[in-house]
């Protein structure tokens, strides 16, 4: 019993250095892409600059304007995260062959998967973080502690569904054509969604669409965080992306293996 416990010990040992040694390259990775950091970073921040500030001291879905449109742009980090830093990375590093030398390092797919969206994740804190710092400093707009571990808890886990369809463009489309993709796919969906213009001044049609992407469940999370007036229960949203990760889970491991047997 005890040599049992010792080598299953032993091998979780063995399988959790090379897993955080590869999110740690992943991150550095991040970090050093300027051309991914700066938009990453700064985007969020000019958008809720134009935007948010200018309208914050109205009211939104019986909320702050200003908080409301605050989580509307850490939602647009996020997502933007997980589509660029993480979809559009496994394009090119396909391309690269980087992929097959990884085949002879001790690391699983499973390994390899978990780090990248462990990297996604810490990017995404990091821009959420630089947007909240801004529109304190800038904006006087101060969420309490309290409010922003609900923010990010529910959109921090509700970032995973898009990075499933991050990994599933990543397999499917080349490095050339995976940022303008991942551009047609998410500027129409945000506008869509309401993070961008929030859903009380927009078009009919787009209140008619808008329940049915992923993007709108993905807001409601963080705006119902806020204390923002309901639009169904949160179970619902959860159920809404859970059923798209789903999807795209199965679109990113079919394309997977379309691409093995190519080889």
């Amino acid at each position: 019993m005890t040599t049992s416990t010792a080598s299953t010990a032993r091998r979780s040992s063995s399988s959790l250095r090379p897993f955080l040694a590869l999110a740690r390259s992943e991150v550095t990775r991040l970090l050093r892409n300027r051309a991914y950091l700066v938009p990453a970073l700064l985007l969020p921040i000019l958008f809720f600059a134009l935007w948010g500030l200018s309208n914050a001291g109205g009211k939104l879905s019986g909320v702050n304007a200003g908080a409301y449109m605050l989580v509307s742009y850490a939602a647009y980090a996020l997502i933007s995260t997980a589509l660029f830093g993480f979809g559009v990375a496994v394009a090119a590093e396909r391309a690269s062959g980087w992929w097959r030398q990884l085949r002879v390092a001790p690391v699983t797919p499973a390994m390899l998967f978990g780090a990248k969206i462990s990297a996604a994740l810490v990017m995404g804190l990091l821009s959420v973080t630089a947007l909240l710092l801004f529109a304190g400093i800038v904006g006087h707009i101060w969420l309490s502690p309290g409010v922003v571990v609900g923010v990010l808890v529910r959109l921090l886990l509700g970032m995973i569904p898009f990075a499933l369809l991050g990994l599933a463009l990543g397999f499917l489309v080349g490095p050339d054509a995976a940022g303008g993709v991942a551009n047609l796919i998410s500027l129409p969906m945000l506008f869509a969604s309401g993070i961008f213009i929030p859903l009380e001044v927009a078009p009919d049609f787009i209140k008619t669409i808008a329940p049915y992407l992923p993007a709108y469940h993905y807001g409601q999370l963080g705006w119902a965080a806020l204390g923002a007036k309901p639009a169904g229960a949160e179970w619902i949203h959860w159920a809404w992306l859970i059923g798209y990760g789903a999807v795209f889970l199965l679109i990113a491991l079919w394309a997977a293996g379309r691409n093995e047997a190519r080889r």
